[in-house]
């Protein structure tokens, strides 16, 4: 019965060749977290075939630990080289170009169209993951020994929750264990220390430089092909050192005149001389005393030399040290361990007045395509970390695989030179318009290099774009969105009885009068101003008036005729 489990499931994914998803629309893509499509191993027969047998086959446990006793002497040697100050500086440069921060100072892009695939993974590298500051330290060990392992935890429904690494020396990759699934993959740790010794293929994120084949299924450390060159290198700097301590210092002969002694007693004579005069009495191991009868002379002791007859006469004399200077032999092998490790020599500081050369900008460019090498590396692991975190969160159609990572380019003159190269073609793709001497179809089709289809989708989006720009400019001009304007305007008048209409016809509670005279009225209770002037308004009668004024003759028809005006009706009351 299959396995219906959680990490069943895993296992029955990370299985099969390559992680295979579908969309709605459709489309097919194809996720190779073990990069077997540049490698297959079932086909492939190289000299370290036999090496790579695992330990469930009955014939290849033994070679299998001789290879990896092998990995092992091997990774020694990396050891000892990362000691030396060019090949530590290099794989310092290494990680330090490979991840580099963008302008919003973030080390590793994440982009997806699922705005949820989007959060989650951001939450995974930066917050689980920590990729800011763990990254570094994780690219330089895997260029180091060409492998990086990483173990994963995680946890059903909420992904992974940590991470471990794994020393190179106990962790060995493990491939075709079953014999009916020829792309199972499992890893073994020696000394665990969780105990679980073997891990399935998406318990482990295994880092590695695939540069040649030879190497598999591991990969091919970054210094690999300077180790030999950093062997003679160091052979070479050790002899020069022992010949220069050897050579360097003066030395001084002593023609000592031994007169008439006869020849038989010239060498007791002289051993006489020397042993008075000798500055360093030889040791014997034996006893740990001073053996003054046997002192064996080197290089960096003095010369006595008996002499008679017309060279008599005792003198001293001086010998040069060494004067030849010369290393030429140490700079051919440095050299050629700047090839291996395709480093300008101008990073590491090995190369004076380089300003306004031309070739480094060439090196810049072939050193990005190194590191572009190593990030796709990095990329990909990471693209299998991030497809199990989504399995785990539930996400298990084709958003598993709906996201794309990034990294920063090293190289701002790789950059610029994309730029520039763009900028040729447009500019050539104006002039060849602009004299009228051949199609669009044709630029499109031979500067562009795009196809039929192609040349139709970007005329459509053109003209989308044409539509954009004439909204923002009547938005920006007239203040009005086209888009969301109807074909005929509606009349005024009718908006006005609709609206009417959807008062009357909506129920609830009545529409409160006018508020005039009242103090919701924004005038207040007394809008015109009567009261104020009716303060002093006198309230006489039309009788008292009449006989008030009526000694006035001219005022008499006036009055008369006006008598309206004062009738009580039109005297304001104060209430």
């Amino acid at each position: 019965m299959a396995d219906t489990s959680f990490f069943g499931r895993l296992t029955k994914l990370f299985r099969a060749q390559a992680v295979v998803t579908v969309d709605k629309d459709g489309k097919r893509k194809v996720v190779d977290t073990d990069e077997r499509q540049q490698t297959n191993l079932s086909s492939l027969r190289d000299r370290y075939t036999k090496l790579q047998k695992s330990f469930f086959e009955q014939a290849g446990g033994a070679q299998s630990m001789a290879y990896q006793q092998v990995r092992r002497e091997v990774f020694r040697d990396y050891d000892a080289m990362d000691n030396d100050p060019i090949l530590a500086s290099a794989l310092d440069i290494y990680a330090d170009e490979s991840t580099l921060k963008n302008e919003f100072g973030d080390t590793l892009m994440i982009h997806s169209d699922n705005q949820k695939v989007q959060d989650l993974l951001n939450n995974l590298f930066y917050d689980i993951l920590n990729v800011e500051f763990n990254l570094w330290p994780w690219v330089r060990n895997m260029c180091k020994y060409g492998d990086f392992f990483l173990g994963l935890e995680i946890a059903e429904g909420k992904g992974i929750v940590n991470v471990t690494p794994h020393s190179v020396y106990n962790t060995e990759r493990l491939e075709r264990t079953d014999p009916s699934n020829p792309n199972s993959v499992k890893f073994k740790i020696t000394e665990d220390p969780n105990g679980k010794e073997q891990y399935e293929n998406f318990e482990v994120a295994h880092f590695r430089l695939l540069a040649d084949t030879n190497w598999l299924p591991y990969g091919k450390s970054m210094i690999e092909n300077g180790r030999r060159l950093w062997k003679q290198l160091s052979l070479m700097e050790d002899a020069m050192l022992i010949h220069r301590i050897m050579r360097a210092p003066e030395k001084r002969v002593f023609k000592i005149d031994i007169g008439n002694i006869p020849p038989t007693e010239v060498d007791n004579y002289m051993q006489r001389i020397m042993n008075k005069m000798k500055k360093v009495p030889f040791v014997d191991r034996n006893t740990g005393d001073y053996n003054l009868k046997y002192n064996m002379q080197n290089l960096t002791e003095d010369f006595y030399l008996p002499v008679r007859g017309g060279d008599s006469g005792t003198s001293i004399d001086n010998l040069a040290g060494l004067e030849y200077a010369t290393i030429d032999d140490i700079d051919y092998l440095k050299n050629k361990l700047f090839a291996a490790l395709k480093i300008p020599r101008a990073y590491l500081g090995y190369e004076e007045n380089v300003n306004g050369k031309a070739t480094l900008a060439a090196e810049d460019v072939r050193f990005a395509r190194t590191i572009e090498r190593i990030q796709r590396t990095v990329i990909s692991e990471l693209s299998k970390i991030a497809i199990v975190h989504l399995y785990s969160q539930g996400i298990t159609d084709s958003e598993m695989t709906n996201f794309e990572l990034g990294l920063v380019n090293p190289s701002t003159i790789y950059e610029q030179e994309k730029v520039n190269l763009w900028s040729e073609k447009i500019r050539l793709a104006q002039d060849i318009q602009g004299l009228n001497m051949l199609s669009k179809d044709w630029v499109y089709e031979n500067i562009f290099k795009l196809s039929g289809g192609e040349q139709d989708e970007q005329r459509v989006r053109m003209l989308d774009d044409l539509k954009d720009r004439f909204r923002f400019r009547s938005i920006e001009d007239e203040g009005s969105d086209p888009a969301q304007e109807d074909e005929e305007p509606d009349d005024i008048e009718e908006q006005i009885e609709n609206i009417k209409k959807e008062i009357k016809d909506k129920g609830g509670r009545p529409r409160e009068g006018g508020t005039y005279k009242k103090d919701k009225h924004p005038l207040g209770r007394d809008p015109l101003g009567d009261d104020e002037r009716t303060k002093k308004r006198s309230r006489t009668s039309e009788d008292k008036a009449i006989k008030y004024i009526n000694g006035i003759a001219a005022k008499r028809k006036y009055l008369h005729e006006m008598k309206g005006m004062l009738d009580e009706n039109n005297i304001l009351d104060q209430e």
